[in-house]
């Protein structure tokens, strides 16, 4: 390795470990990048290229996230703290199951080839005709339409 090489070396490490300090900060790849000097399409070059600096900076984002999650809950306790009823009920719907507007539903799902109750066709069967009179109603009904009345009854009853 030459003399231009090694120096070139070092200059790349010193950047990576003042961006990978940065996202460590403030979890922003454009943030941290406009903070160290690094573009980021260098950025994204060196994660492509190298995986140990891919490695080291998802574990410096990760890093950074969690601080930021750390403060953000700090400043939702002091929230809670000066009795701010919004933060009290974010906190509340979040943590306590009792107060989150979740909706369990419990349903058996049904198979394509299980078939109809005679009651299932009946009421499917009076729903088509109903719908075809709404659809005719004030036309003249044709055989041809009454045919693919029937034949679409065919297709859903089964018949």
């Amino acid at each position: 390795m030459n003399k231009n090489q090694s120096v070139i070396d070092a200059r790349k490490a010193r950047e990576q470990a003042v961006l990978l300090e940065q996202l460590r900060k403030m979890p922003i790849v454009q943030i941290a990048c406009e903070k160290s000097g690094v573009s980021r399409a260098t950025y994204y070059r060196w994660k492509k290229e190298d995986e140990q600096f891919a490695a080291a900076a998802d574990e410096a984002l990760f890093d950074g996230t969690a601080l930021v999650s750390d403060m953000a809950e700090s400043q939702l306790l002091a929230q809670i703290r000066d009795n701010n009823l919004g933060a009290i009920m974010y906190w509340l719907k979040h943590r306590n199951p009792n107060y989150n507007n979740r909706l369990e539903v419990t349903a058996k799902l049904k198979h394509e080839d299980d078939k109809l109750t005679p009651e299932q066709e009946a009421a499917i069967t009076e729903a088509l005709k109903l719908a075809s009179l709404a659809t005719d109603e004030g036309a003249s009904t044709t055989p041809s339409s009454n045919s693919s009345n029937a034949t679409t009854e065919e297709n859903i009853t089964g018949k």
